[in-house]
């Protein structure tokens, strides 16, 4: 009879669940977090922490990688700042000013962003279904983005924290697409020098909200909210989702990321009280669609895959 941990780290399906989820609290994290933890004191507090636990887990690792990661140090800079520093920094802050659901929406699009880099930037093969994938799945966004009222792009109404939640899908995009590039060393090696980076180029932004006065100085809530973000979407959701790719291959633990726009509106309505509307439910339905098209179907094939989080 299996241990209880052993059978838990050989259950791929299970794992990559949970990675999800992790992922999607994130979202209910950031709302929560407004008037707790200022947005840029968060993001900082968040990867400064990492780089504190990960090397007691990982130093050997990390400094017999070293020498390989020594010379992609602009990259590692890049990659920090991107995926972890601006992106997290604009998530954090586009939570002032729109809803948990639309955020969770809206992160649903990166998969879809980055496809449609994958093809302008590495030329890789698109097929018509994934052409017709991506369509869908911007029209779910733009649904969203609008309420459902067309007529507000006659007027310009768009509301703000979309527009800074649609401009962090294209950082993460971005992220995602430079992870073709990686040196060939552990992920989660990788992963913690790209978290000391981040940690790093978040702490100007940081020391701006203390210079400028608008630093909010975690309470009992705004400390709750930095322990999630760090444990369960940043440190947990990389292990799981990395153990589940060894267990089952990139491409179909890949497809289980599309949970997470799910996950997040349920999350947000539950935890939140936030209201799900009917343009909610149809932009959700577009984007799952257009996930599902426009998802990469090689699974089992080496690929490198980025994670929402």
């Amino acid at each position: 009879m299996k241990k209880p941990i052993n059978w838990f780290w050989s259950q791929p399906v299970l794992l990559v669940t949970l990675t999800t989820l992790f992922w999607a609290g994130n979202t209910v994290a950031g709302k929560a977090a407004v008037g707790e933890v200022s947005p840029a004191l968060l993001t900082f507090s968040r990867w400064g922490l990492l780089t504190i636990v990960l090397p007691l887990f990982y130093a050997r690792q990390m400094r017999s990688t070293w020498p390989v990661l020594r010379q992609k140090r602009l990259y590692i800079l890049a990659m920090g700042a991107l995926g972890l520093a601006a992106f997290n920094l604009l998530f954090y802050v586009s939570a002032h000013y729109t809803t948990a659901v639309n955020i969770g929406i809206l992160q649903g699009a990166i998969p879809i962003i980055v496809l449609i880099g994958a093809f302008f930037l590495y030329g890789a093969r698109v097929s018509g279904v994934q052409i017709i994938g991506v369509i869908i799945g911007l029209i779910g966004v733009v649904t969203v983005a609008l309420r459902g009222v067309p007529l507000q792009l006659s007027d310009f109404s768009l509301n703000h924290g979309d527009l800074m939640m649609a401009g962090a899908c294209v950082l993460y995009a971005g992220y995602t697409l430079g992870l073709k590039t990686r040196p060939t060393v552990s992920g989660i090696v990788l992963f913690t020098y790209f978290a000391i980076a981040g940690a790093f180029l978040s702490a100007p932004f940081a020391i701006y909200e203390w210079w400028n006065g608008s630093i909010i100085w975690p309470t009992a809530t705004g400390w709750v909210v930095i322990a999630y973000v760090t444990i369960f979407p940043s440190f947990l959701a990389q292990i799981f989702f990395l153990r589940s790719v060894d267990l089952i291959g990139p491409g179909r633990s890949g497809v289980f990321v599309n949970l997470t726009p799910i996950f997040s509106a349920l999350l947000a309505v539950l935890l939140l009280g936030e209201l799900f509307q009917l343009y909610h439910g149809i932009s959700l339905t577009l984007v799952i669609i257009g996930l599902w098209l426009a998802r990469d179907l090689s699974a089992g094939q080496p690929t490198k895959r980025g994670s929402p989080s």
